[in-house]
């Protein structure tokens, strides 16, 4: 018995809106995954009086904090009608992202390390359900789930690459230049969202003409 499976590649092409998120959401993870390898080494050698302690108890506050704001911020979201907080939320995030990302290099305590973790929570907690809320409304209708595929494909395969990428470059230049590129990675993924914002929030049109969608629903966005 043969079995045959048909894939029409035309049919799975993504509206700029899915593409652009696509790519923003692995430009940040891209970025974070050059750290994630080379973060635990960073803080036992480069901040005084740290140890495995203060590794552990910075990926609890991340995680905890991070937890607890990003549900708040989601229920604030959604009582928010159309697009324009969940966009400016979202670029806000990514811009505290590159901002945390540096400010690891200026970390001199323990102290100093949690409470740019705990920036580090927030901006994140902010991102996650801001990208998700926009990223959903413009999925592609007849192929959703090859769109959320395709987000989590790239951005293991960039956190892949980046994880050894990471490792390399902080034992040939050092720490400092992960930490850069990160940053410099987030801002990308910002600036990237500012160059095509009016693919989320549409201009608005003189009550003469047909009134504008405050939300685009999925295939509604031009491919």
């Amino acid at each position: 018995m043969h079995i045959k499976i048909s894939i029409d590649l035309k049919s799975l092409s993504l509206n700029r809106v899915i593409r652009a998120f696509i790519l923003a959401d692995l430009l940040l993870w891209g970025g974070w995954g050059l750290i994630g390898p080379i973060f635990a080494l960073f803080v036992v050698e480069r901040i005084p009086g740290a140890g495995l302690v203060a590794v552990g108890s910075a990926a609890g506050i991340y995680w905890i904090v991070k937890s607890l704001v990003q549900i708040p911020v989601a229920i604030f979201l959604d009582r928010r009608e159309g697009e324009r907080d969940d966009f400016f939320v979202l670029v806000a995030s990514l811009i505290l992202v590159g901002f945390t990302a540096m400010a690891f290099l200026l970390v001199r305590s323990v102290g100093g390390l949690f409470l740019v973790t705990f920036l580090q929570a927030v901006a994140f907690a902010f991102y996650t359900p801001s990208w998700s809320a926009l990223f959903s409304r413009h999925l592609d209708k007849d192929h959703c789930a090859f769109d959320w595929s395709l987000d989590s494909t790239s951005i293991g395969f960039a956190s892949g690459a980046t994880a050894f990428l990471g490792a390399a470059l902080a034992r040939i230049f050092g720490f400092p230049i992960v930490f850069i590129l990160a940053s410099a990675l987030a801002f990308a993924g910002a600036l990237l969202l500012l160059a095509v914002p009016n693919l989320v929030l549409p201009k608005p049109v003189r009550k003469s003409e047909q009134p504008f969608l405050r939300d685009h629903l999925p295939g509604e966005v031009q491919k």
